[in-house]
């Protein structure tokens, strides 16, 4: 017998990558967690923290998590618990939270009531949950009225405390979900620092006294000093930095003495993928064909300077989001040129032909013509310094 809780976290509703709307492929991946809650038949779900991507986000995102929690509450009967994130705001995030309790949803935006947990049971076991949000030392400092207090380690070692010494004196299984980075673990380009010129790390030793944490903020999946001590990873990859990752959710079992995570993985609507090679191998590789509609990053390898890369690209990935040139220089460039213009016979209208017939389609016109060849003349011109 054991309690079985979902632990996910960094769902960043609202966000975008580089541009492109991610919020089909939020749908789809909280349609497929559905799905899994649906098979599994967890006791119930945390979601710790960066639920949204900003403080004030967009109505479809807004109405994307309403959705989510209504469905699963209806059709699951399963209690939800959700914490705020840096990204979240607190307040925001929290409005109705006394309502929701009532219905099984538990939402906690300030470290108000750090010391107060969330009853739940399952399994013949009891669970007593405490949710933690991202905790502000500024706002940590003016509730203690202790100037001493200073930065997220000694702020969060404080809130903590009161969840400790409440959990100290319970039964069954304590759980801790808290937003937070923990000295040691592993960032991604993609998460916001919690510190302006300083590090905003904080000791695994500080969540000791409880039987799992349960962890947002980093957005890959992994331990953070010891298995009970987790990070779920984000719902999905949100940089380029990420494309190695394979996201998912925890699924843990608890029993008195006694844990076991278990990986569920979220396959995306759309990959997340870096490419890399020669303009020519990216378009005519068979193995590139199942990247068709993915998110790209396209690394070019071409020695010297390669005309209308992303256009090209694009024609057989239709979301370039990124192309990188790897080792072009000013003497590639020059030196991709000089070829070019050897290749024309060292006629400079020559090669302007043949580039202007490859970015429109078509030679150029007479007036084209006479207006490059003005130009050159001007260049020559103050070339003399005449």
């Amino acid at each position: 017998m054991a309690f079985r809780l979902l632990h996910t976290s960094d769902w960043h509703l609202g966000r975008a990558l580089h541009g492109e709307s991610l919020l089909e492929d939020q749908v789809h991946a909280l349609e497929q967690l559905r799905l899994l809650l649906r098979e599994e038949r967890p006791h119930a779900v945390v979601i710790s923290g960066d639920v949204y991507d900003r403080a004030v986000p967009p109505a479809e995102a807004v109405a994307l998590l309403d959705d989510f929690l209504t469905r699963t509450r209806a059709e699951l009967g399963i209690p939800l618990v959700l914490l705020a994130g840096n990204h979240d705001s607190g307040e925001r995030l929290a409005f109705g939270a006394r309502l929701l309790e009532a219905q099984g949803v538990h939402v906690r935006g300030t470290c108000r009531r750090a010391g107060e947990p969330v009853a739940l049971s399952g399994g013949g076991v009891d669970c007593f949950l405490y949710p933690v949000p991202y905790v502000e030392p500024e706002v940590v400092r003016a509730e203690t009225g202790d100037e001493a207090l200073r930065g997220h380690a000694a702020a969060t070692a404080a809130v903590l405390e009161r969840a400790r010494a409440d959990a100290a004196g319970r039964g069954g299984v304590r759980v801790l979900a808290a937003h937070a980075f923990v000295d040691g673990a592993a960032s991604s380009e993609s998460e916001r620092s919690l510190t302006v010129g300083g590090s905003g790390a904080v000791p695994p030793e500080t969540f000791a006294g409880f039987d799992y944490v349960a962890l947002g903020h980093l957005h890959a999946p992994q331990s953070a000093g010891s298995e009970w001590l987790r990070y779920s990873g984000s719902l999905l990859k949100y940089s380029f930095g990420e494309a190695a990752q394979e996201k998912g959710v925890e699924l843990v079992e608890l029993a008195p003495g006694e844990v076991r995570t278990r990986r569920l993985s979220l396959t995306p609507r759309r990959d997340v993928v870096q490419l890399r090679g020669t303009l020519a191998e990216l378009l005519g590789d068979p193995a590139h064909e199942r990247h068709r509609t993915d998110l790209v990053q396209a690394t070019l390898t071409d020695p010297g300077y390669v005309v209308d890369a992303v256009g090209k690209l694009r024609q057989r990935f239709s979301h370039v989001l990124e192309v990188q040139r790897e080792g072009l220089t000013p003497a590639a460039v020059e030196g991709s040129f000089a070829a070019r213009l050897a290749a024309a016979g060292g006629d400079h209208l020559r090669l302007f032909e043949g580039f202007f017939a490859e970015m429109a389609g078509a030679p150029p016109g007479e007036e084209e013509r006479r207006l490059f060849q003005e130009a050159c003349d001007e260049v020559l011109k103050a070339g003399r310094g005449a």
